[in-house]
């Protein structure tokens, strides 16, 4: 017999006991359903934590709700002490303990829930039938120290992990003839390449492989199956200006109303937020094509929070939604916007909007509109252009949650860095934004840019780039 605190064995890709920790409940409802024929085991304090969650007013609190929902028709399909089927052909069941089944595992160890949760676990372990693997799946990082040093193999909830060295970028270079690229430039595209292997509306830079000075920039058209030029956007978007390729690629995907998805990724101050409100300023104020512009963004503070301020609610979002604000008035001041990275035109340049109207007025006559994400549940947004700013801070559940908002008609847009997290139940391979983009790399509805180049400032992408 193996010692309680020996390293378990693992026997292979036969079938796995789980044991769940409450986060992984928490960062994902439907982790049920996703394990296959496996077994699942859920600690009973698992359950009594999903129960204090479930009065929050917020997301965490709806999937606490929804789980436990979830668990309650379950126990009307047998009993989940001893075990009720999955649809995966797995079993789910409670697991209780004892009462003072504390062993010296825990010598002097506060008991709380965590210790609890890992105290059954090690429970189930011991108990399961000789070559049965047991896993501890859990997101926090300390409880699969705790889990792994008494001997528990424990691993993270990867199931929607991306795995960033081979995150897609949506643009690929492919080295050609010179007569493919006079042919793109003379008739404005050409037939899929043979062997391209690329995504829909992926963007494909195509040198010359006798002359890498000679491009052309291309996007895939899968409907067509046939590469077209990107075109060059000289006359601006609301007085904005692609200053490199990346963002040429983006104000490509905005401003084509056949991509209802778009999602735009990078470091700070590459332009994502003002390019997508840009775009849409144009398309509803400008060409009427959409009914509303509405930028919406999740509440998460950088540092400590401020607390309850006070006021009416736009005087209490005003605080978060600045950065918004803080893009409408570069859009619509008319002041010089010299060391932007952008200029705001005068009324003479080709392309730009004359005398154009302050923000507020946009927000008055409804053309705009700007709120928080909380209060994009249970709306319908049909012919809309949404932008959601700072989405790698949704869960994949929660950015399932705002997608599906859309009506018919509406386009969606979403920015922000993967590498810049404020929500502590994502990280850069688990959050909403790369979740999207990796979902929806094969849909000809989609599109996806990653933006490299700051074009804030020079000090702002030494920033980004340095720390």
């Amino acid at each position: 017999m193996e010692h309680p605190l020996s390293p378990p064995t693992v026997h292979g890709p036969g079938k796995r006991t789980y044991i769940l920790d409450t986060n992984v409940l928490l960062h994902d409802p439907g982790a049920l359903f996703v394990f296959d024929e496996h077994d699942l085991v859920l600690p009973i304090t698992v359950i009594e934590e999903l129960d204090k969650f479930k009065r929050e007013l917020n997301e965490r609190g709806r999937a606490a709700r929804t789980v436990s929902r979830q668990l309650d028709a379950f126990r009307e399909q047998g009993n989940l002490r001893t075990g009720v089927a999955l649809p995966g052909r797995g079993t789910l069941r409670v697991e209780c303990g004892e009462v003072g089944d504390h062993g010296e595992l825990f010598a002097g160890a506060l008991d709380n829930a965590d210790n609890t949760i890992l105290r059954i676990a090690m429970r189930v372990w011991n108990s399961v039938q000789p070559g049965t693997q047991v896993v501890f799946v859990s997101r926090d990082t300390n409880m699969r120290i705790k889990a792994e040093v008494l001997g528990l193999h424990a691993e993270d909830f990867e199931h929607a992990h991306v795995e960033l060295d081979e995150a897609y970028t949506g643009v690929v270079e492919r080295d050609v003839d010179a007569e493919l690229i006079g042919e793109i430039y003379n008739r404005g595209w050409v037939a899929e390449p043979e062997g391209s292997h690329v995504s829909p509306n992926q963007f494909v830079i195509l040198k010359n492989a006798s002359n890498p000075s000679q491009t052309a920039m291309a996007r895939y058209d899968q409907r067509q199956r046939r590469l077209t030029l990107v075109g060059r956007h000289k006359e601006g978007v609301w007085g904005i200006f692609a200053r490199n390729r990346e963002q040429l690629f983006a104000l490509d995907l905005l401003l084509d109303d056949s991509v209802a998805l778009v999602t735009l990724d990078g470091m700070a101050g590459t332009g994502k937020t003002l390019l997508a409100i840009a775009c849409g300023l144009q398309r509803v104020a400008d060409e009427k094509r959409y009914r509303r512009l509405v930028v919406a963004r999740p509440v998460f503070p950088l540092g400590k929070d401020i607390g309850f301020l006070p006021g009416s609610l736009e005087e209490k979002l005003n605080p978060w939604m600045k950065p918004i604000f803080d893009s409408l008035e570069l859009l619509c001041g008319g002041e010089d916007t010299a060391g932007t990275g952008h200029e705001r035109g005068s009324g003479n340049a080709k392309g730009t909007k004359p005398h154009a109207p302050n923000y507020q007025a946009l927000l008055d006559q409804k053309i705009v509109e700007i709120e928080p994400l909380t209060y994009i549940r249970g709306r319908s947004l049909p012919n809309q252009f949404l932008v959601i700013d700072e989405a790698q801070n949704l869960t994949p559940h929660e950015v399932k949650t705002v997608i599906t908002r859309a009506g018919e008609g509406t386009k969606v847009i979403l920015t922000g860095d993967r590498y810049q997290i404020d929500n502590p139940y994502v990280d850069a391979t688990s959050n909403g934004l790369s979740y999207v983009v990796e979902r929806f790399r094969t849909s000809p509805m989609a599109g996806h840019v990653t933006l490299r180049k700051g074009e804030r400032s020079a000090l702002a992408e030494a920033a980004a780039a340095l720390l």
